[in-house]
C-alpha cells in the first residue's frame, strides 16, 4: 500500500470514529513528527492531545450555555478589601469547592450591592470548570417556571430540571414578592435537593426575618431546616459596590468639570 494511500485511510478512520479535530491536524502532527524526529508514541498522543482538548472545550462550552451565568465573574474580581467584613478564609475554602461532596448549601446575606452575586457566581464558574453541572437563577424566575409549568402539566418535569443540577445557584431571594404558590415552589425544589445536591443562595432578608417575607411560617421554617442543616451562611456587611462606583464616576465628571472651568 502507498504511504498516501495509508494516509488517507487513516484521516478516514480518524473521521470515521468522530476524531474531527484529530483528522484535521493530521497533516500538523506528521510534519512535527518528522522535523523532530518523535517517536510513534509520541506522534500518536500529541495527536489524541488534540482531539482530547477540542473536546473538553466543547464540554466547557456546553456547560457554561446551560449554566447561564450572568457574569463571567470569577473569584479574582471581587475586592475583598472593599468588605473587610467578608471571612475570606471561608470564601477561599469555598473556592475549593470540597462543599459539593457532601452536599452543602451556601447562603450569601447582605443588602444590595454588596458582592453576593459576584461571589455566588465565581462558584459557579469554578464548579463549570471543574466540569460539573450547574444552573443559575433568580428566585422570581424560578418560580415563575414552577408556576407556568404546573399550569401546563410539567410539574415532575421542572422539578427534575432543578434536581438535576450538582450546583444549583438561585439568586436574589427576598428582593421581589413571590406569587402565593412561590414560597412552595421554592421549598420542594430545596427539598428535593436536600442531601443530595448543592445550593448556593443569595438574599438581602437576614435568616430571622424569613418567616415575614415569605408570608408563611411554616414554608419558611421547613426550607430554613433543609438549607441550614449543611450549610456555610456567609455574612456581608459593608459599602454596596454599585453606589461606590457611581461616586467614584461622580467624582470623575466633577473633577472634569472643574478641570475645564479652571
Amino acid at each position: 500500500m502507498s504511504e498516501a494511500r495509508r494516509y488517507q485511510q487513516l484521516r478516514g478512520h480518524l473521521s470515521y470514529l468522530k476524531l474531527n479535530d484529530a483528522a484535521e491536524a493530521l497533516p500538523r502532527v506528521l510534519d512535527q513528527a518528522r522535523a523532530e524526529r518523535m517517536t510513534l508514541t509520541t506522534a500518536l498522543e500529541k495527536l489524541l492531545e488534540i482531539e482530547v482538548e477540542a473536546t473538553e472545550a466543547r464540554k466547557l462550552s456546553s456547560r457554561l450555555r446551560f449554566a447561564c451565568l450572568p457574569e463571567p465573574w470569577t473569584l479574582n474580581d471581587f475586592d475583598f478589601a472593599a468588605q473587610p467584613g467578608v471571612d475570606e478564609k471561608l470564601i477561599r475554602d469555598l473556592a475549593t469547592l470540597r462543599f459539593l461532596d457532601n452536599a452543602s448549601n451556601v447562603l450569601l446575606v447582605g443588602p444590595p450591592g454588596v458582592g453576593k452575586t459576584m461571589l455566588a457566581v465565581a462558584r459557579a464558574r469554578s464548579a463549570v470548570d471543574a466540569g460539573h453541572r450547574v444552573y443559575f437563577t433568580t428566585a422570581a424566575e424560578l418560580a415563575a417556571k414552577c408556576h407556568k409549568a404546573a399550569l401546563e402539566g410539567r410539574w415532575s418535569s421542572i422539578m427534575r430540571f432543578f434536581a438535576g443540577p450538582r450546583l444549583l445557584v438561585i439568586d436574589e431571594l427576598g428582593y421581589l414578592p413571590l406569587p402565593g404558590d412561590g414560597a412552595s415552589a421554592l421549598f420542594q425544589v430545596i427539598n428535593q435537593r436536600y442531601l443530595k445536591s448543592s445550593t448556593i443562595l443569595t438574599t438581602n432578608v437576614g435568616i430571622a426575618d424569613w418567616a415575614g417575607a415569605f408570608g408563611d411560617a411554616t414554608v419558611a421554617a421547613a426550607m430554613l431546616d433543609r438549607l441550614l442543616h449543611r450549610a456555610a451562611v456567609v455574612g456581608i456587611d459593608g459599602p454596596s459596590y454599585r453606589l461606590r462606583s457611581h461616586q467614584s464616576h461622580a467624582d470623575n465628571l466633577r473633577k472634569g468639570v472643574t478641570g475645564r472651568a479652571g
